[in-house]
């Protein structure tokens, strides 16, 4: 063997040796890896032609490897790395010839391309990409970074270290609001370094806390790396699992596991947003703790003050905690009581016979062995009784027809299980109560008469939903019996609503927020995907860049404000009636709420299109565009040069000897720790994109294989890759920051500033190590 190496290592070798010589050349990165491919596959193909390259195989047709098959040992589980003993034979690296090989890689990469770029389940999730990419462009040239950025300084920046604290929350919620990285550093290097440094803080921390804070984009939701490890991890959980299954003597991984092995990028959302705010949070704190060590490094700086009413510190109290706090309280003991949630009542006809057992029982020995060691012996001795007492009654778990008895007392139940407040009024009218609240704190002078009157409203739809709304009332009767208290809160509201407007906080964060809500919470909510989700976010951030163009010019922003109101009317009428005409048999508030929804979807729709146009002749819209496409042709033609090297691996059979390497291992914590540390060495030299695409789909499969939760395996991956535009020399945010400091802030003072948050990261991931419920208790509690 060459140098003392298997043939197939020598090709890893070769591989990576020219990957990263591409990346070093200076071309796209898209171009170097398709080449590194090519090139690595002709060099590949040249040495084992000449006989150099020779690969040690296991002799399957001696009798130890038959020794190991009759004593039960599964096939895929034998390997050169756990039994190194084992006889070999000499083999070449392509069996059938290079030429077999490149035929083989062609047609695989036209199924791949076909089935991850083109038509495949992927693609939808794909397009949530391109949307997020310009919902972020968007709102980056819409300027509220800079609104942002001068409004927190205001806030914090009489603290110490204050300006550097603001700079790790507007990263927050540009995260949220936009998830560009690039974008976010050199917008806060552009306006935030400067002021920094004129104010005498430290260049170290100036840098690193602006380099930092721009790449929470990489992990609070809705981040572009999750939705790309959500495309490929949803797969690789299903194979590794699949590959488990098999290894443990079972049939397939439902039948190992008594569920399906599925993980959503829903899911993903939902696990990352606390791992996001978590880092921010331990950003923030080594600010202040900076702050505090050396003040002259980070003094407190007087900003200009706001304008906006004086507030005395009990108003505050009052107005911003109190109340608000006793309002969801309250909705909280309503719900854990009964007395808020569904009023929705479907009875089936059908009836399950009986509850099925909870795992399958007809399996090998093997199989049930490995069942009973992952479940329980209870479990699987539960299973076994009720599988044969449902044999005894002949039942078959199958469901049967009602009898008319049986589901009038079905609907009686139900009836009297129905709360007496729905949980959809309960939502909409305690955030409407909510900004009320908020008004009266903003200007506790003005006169309260409208906001009572719009409190009353709210108390009056619960009342009328008490005495008047059961499961029984139509659609259109709940409608009709709701819309005087709306009406009254609504007044309320918009009075509210221009109280709040002058406050220069709320002024600045609340149309970004309720964006960020409308995003994030139809995803974590689980009301829907994120490819429409980023649908809504890119036409939401379209109308709110053109709204602030049209206040700044003076124009008619009218338009946007009531094409959003549209909007929200088509969703509530979405949601609370049936607007499928095409039934037998629709009722007449059916159909008059499909004729206002499609009223209002056109005059939505009339909306975004004028706000695409005040964008355009403002010179906005094709920048964004551009940028856009920039952006997301990139991330595909990565996609598609990652595909051709990896395929380069399979050709050689170097995945496969990857993996095999990692199964050797007992112990599967020991397994993703070393695939943690090469993730991390990666990122000094890899962009997030070539590892998502190059190493993950490599070590997925083992990775994804055992009983790790999957969610917590992937944010720990996207926490730790978030160090890749971090980690010197060839960390992107550095360059990005790089590119836009003062000549006084040098290329030293970026890579000292950003070691400390290196390692803040890496206590993070620690941190996430040792409680991973941090990762996983909002799907538990979401039903992610």
């Amino acid at each position: 063997m060459l140098f003392g190496l298997d043939g197939v290592e020598i090709g890893l070798v070769i591989v990576f040796l020219t990957l990263f010589a591409g990346i070093l050349t200076g071309f796209p990165v898209a171009f170097a890896i398709a080449g590194a491919g090519v090139i690595s596959f002709a060099i590949i193909a040249a040495l084992d032609s000449a006989g150099i390259l020779i690969h040690q195989a296991i002799d399957t047709g001696s009798d130890e490897y038959r020794a190991l098959i009759a004593d039960g040992v599964v096939r895929n589980a034998i390997s050169v790395f756990r039994y190194p003993e084992l006889p070999r034979v000499e083999e070449a690296l392509f069996p059938g010839g290079w030429e077999q090989a490149m035929e083989r890689n062609i047609s695989f990469i036209v199924n791949r391309m076909n089935e991850r770029v083109i038509a495949g389940q992927s693609i939808e999730t794909l397009l949530a990409v391109l949307m997020f990419v310009m919902m972020g462009i968007v709102l980056e040239r819409s300027k509220i970074a800079e609104d942002l950025l001068t409004t927190m300084a205001r806030i914090f920046g009489p603290l110490p270290g204050g300006l550097a604290v603001s700079i790790v929350i507007v990263g927050a919620f540009l995260a949220a609001s936009t998830g560009i990285v690039g974008a976010t550093v050199v917008t806060m290097g552009l306006l935030a370094l400067p002021t920094m440094l004129r104010n005498n803080y430290s260049p170290e921390l100036a840098t690193g806390v602006i380099a930092a804070s721009g790449t929470l984009g990489q992990i609070i939701p809705p981040s572009i790396v999750i939705v790309l490890l959500g495309t490929l991890v949803g797969d690789l959980y299903a194979t590794g699992q699949e590959t488990r299954a098999q290894l443990a003597g079972c049939t397939d991984a439902l039948t190992y596991l008594g569920q399906p092995a599925v993980l959503s990028v829903g899911t993903l959302f939902q696990a990352a947003l606390l791992p996001g705010l978590f880092l921010a949070f331990l950003y923030g704190a080594y600010a202040f703790g900076f702050a505090m060590l050396r003040p002259s490094s980070a003094p407190p700086v007087q900003m200009s003050s706001s304008a906006g009413e004086p507030v005395t510190r009990s108003e505050a109290l009052t107005w911003y905690l109190a109340a608000p706090l006793g309002l969801i309280l309250a909705v909280v003991i309503g719900a854990s009581s009964g007395v808020i949630g569904t009023q929705a009542i479907s009875v089936s006809d059908y009836a399950e016979q009986d509850d099925g057992p909870a795992l399958r029982t007809a399996v090998s020995e093997q199989c049930q062995m490995a069942m009973i060691d992952l479940h329980g012996q209870d479990v699987w001795d539960a299973s076994v009784a009720q599988r044969a007492t449902m044999a005894a009654a002949g039942q078959t778990g199958d469901v049967v027809l009602l009898t008319d008895e049986e589901r009038v007392a079905a609907l009686e139940a139900a009836f009297d299980n129905a709360a007496p407040i729905g949980s959809g009024v309960a939502t909409i009218f305690t955030l409407l109560a909510m900004v009320l609240i908020l008004a009266r704190g903003v200007s506790p002078s003005s006169n309260p008469a409208p906001l009572i009157a719009g409190g009353m409203g709210v108390v009056l739809a619960f009342i009328c939903d008490i005495l008047f709304i059961s499961p029984a009332t139509g659609d259109g009767a709940t409608f009709l019996i709701l819309a005087i208290p709306m009406l009254v809160t609504l007044y309320g509201v918009r009075v509210a609503m221009g109280r709040l407007s002058q406050n220069e906080l709320l002024r600045v964060v609340f149309p970004p927020l309720v964006l960020i809500v409308a995003v994030l919470g139809s995803i974590l909510g689980g009301i829907t995907n994120p490819t429409p989700a980023a649908a809504l976010g890119a036409a939401g951030a379209i109308m709110l860049a053109a709204y602030r163009k049209l206040k700044e010019e003076n124009g008619k922003s009218k338009i946007v404000i009531w094409s959003s109101f549209a909007l929200v009317i088509m969703i509530l009428l979405g949601v609370n009636f049936d607007l499928r005409v095409t039934r037998s048999d629709v009722p007449l508030e059916d159909w008059v709420a499909f004729v206002l929804a499609q009223i209002a979807y056109h005059f939505a729709f009339f909306g975004l299109l004028y706000s695409c146009w005040v964008l355009f002749r403002s010179n906005i819209l094709s920048p964004v565009v551009r940028e856009t496409a920039k952006v997301t042709s990139m991330v595909f033609t990565i996609l598609i040069g990652s595909q051709l090297l990896n395929l380069v691996l399979i050709s050689f059979g170097g995945e496969h000897h990857i993996q095999q390497y990692l199964r050797s291992f007992d112990n599967e914590m020991v397994v993703f720790l070393v695939v943690m540390l090469i993730l991390f060495i990666l990122g000094f030299v890899l962009d997030f994109l070539e590892i998502i695409y190059i190493v993950i789909p490599i070590v997925g499969p083992v990775i994804y294989g055992g009983t790790l939760d999957p969610a917590w395996i992937t944010i720990m991956i996207a926490v730790n890759l978030q160090t890749s535009f971090l980690t010197p020399p060839f960390g992107f945010a550095l360059f990005y920051l790089r590119g836009v400091a003062p000549a006084s802030v040098t290329t030293g003072h970026i890579y000292r500033g950003v070691i400390p948050f290196v390692g803040i990261q890496v206590i993070g991931l620690g941190l996430l190590w040792l409680f991973p419920g941090i990762v996983t208790i909002l799907p538990d509690l979401l039903g992610g």
